[in-house]
């Protein structure tokens, strides 16, 4: 065998041999360091045979044995060093030690709440709908019995967008939307964002949410309102909750009322929260007002029906003991991890 073709065949065998190994054991690749490039390794035996190649052709067989020392030299090296390394990380580290606790997030209060009373009504029937966060102020108002300049327009501070835009100030423009393009009977609970400019205090804000729901059919009657009502309140605050319904005064619903339930707190007995009544408001309610079935096209005569609000920052307060609204928005991790 010429001395080229023993040089190109172990280079083949030194190939063959590193990359049967993985690279990691720092014995393996001292033992072919020396069985290749050791004073008796394989290639001091090439370049003994040196001598017996002729004049003309030494020159180019001493530069091909140069070259397969340096190749060999520099690949074995590289391994070892990164072996070297790789084994001082290893031992570094105590691998049967447990990892570290990485903390876990979790939905924000307003969100479990929201997510909690959409999933009540939604079991007797209820969907959701949702409409835009800038309307018009038909239907933001004028639609819902708010007439232009009308008092009751003052119940509600708005921030005005243009002169006939605003941020909604309640998500029962969504019920007008619905009834616009939906024909008796709806069914919709109306999750969402509102704007109202308040000024910003432990109990009121200038953004919050609200669900609001709607039921339209034939002879719906304040009854079933009562006792969907009832319902609700039993299921997310408890089965031993009480509730009453006071008489009050919305433009979109006549009659309407103001739904109570016993004071979680001190359990109906009197206390700073519920200002010693024993009782806390939680949400508005009434029957449709006939007035705006027929803005949208409903006859009165035909369909009646029922709607409410409330308010999702008031219900988590009252559910998780909260006594600060702005905790809500102010991003608080210390107090959003109270809700994991």
């Amino acid at each position: 065998m010429s001395l080229k073709s023993s040089i190109d065949s172990l280079r083949k065998d030194f190939e063959k041999e590193i990359s049967a190994t993985d690279g990691t054991n720092f014995q393996e690749l001292d033992r072919l360091k020396h069985e290749y490039l050791g004073r008796k390794g394989k290639v001091t035996s090439l370049f003994n045979e040196l001598g017996s190649v002729s004049t003309s052709e030494r020159p180019e067989m001493g530069k091909m044995l140069n070259q397969l020392k340096g190749e060999l030299h520099e690949s074995l090296n590289s391994l070892i060093e990164w072996s070297a390394s790789h084994e001082s990380a290893e031992n570094s580290f105590d691998l049967t030690l447990p990892g570290d606790e990485f903390p876990s997030g979790s939905l924000h209060p307003i969100t479990q709440t929201m997510r909690e009373v959409k999933r009540i009504f939604q079991s007797i029937g209820f969907s959701s709908a949702y409409g835009p966060e800038i309307d018009d102020d038909y239907h933001n108002f004028e639609a819902l019995n708010f007439p232009k300049h009308h008092p009751a327009r003052d119940m509600q501070d708005t921030f005005y967008i243009t002169e006939n835009d605003v941020l909604r100030t309640h998500t029962s423009n969504t019920q007008i939307h619905v009834m616009e393009n939906q024909q008796p009977p709806v069914r919709v609970i109306c999750p969402g964002r509102v704007y109202r400019n308040e000024a910003v205090s432990v109990r009121s804000y200038c953004l919050f949410h609200q669900i609001e729901g709607l039921y339209v059919n034939r002879d719906v009657s304040l009854a079933e309102m009562k006792g969907t009502l009832e319902y609700f309140c039993r299921q997310f605050f408890g089965e031993k909750v009480q509730s009453r319904f006071r008489p009050s005064f919305f433009p979109f619903t006549e009659p309407s009322a103001e739904v109570d339930i016993s004071c979680m707190m001190c359990k109906g007995k009197g206390c700073s929260m519920c200002k010693k009544t024993g009782w806390l408001e939680i949400l508005g309610c009434g029957m449709v007002d006939p007035a705006v079935l027929e803005k949208v096209g409903y006859d009165s005569q035909v369909w009646s029906g029922y709607a409410w609000g409330m308010g999702i920052e008031r219900l988590a307060i009252l559910k998780y003991g909260i006594d600060d609204i702005r905790l809500f928005f102010n991003g608080d991790v210390r107090f959003l991890r109270q809700f994991v």
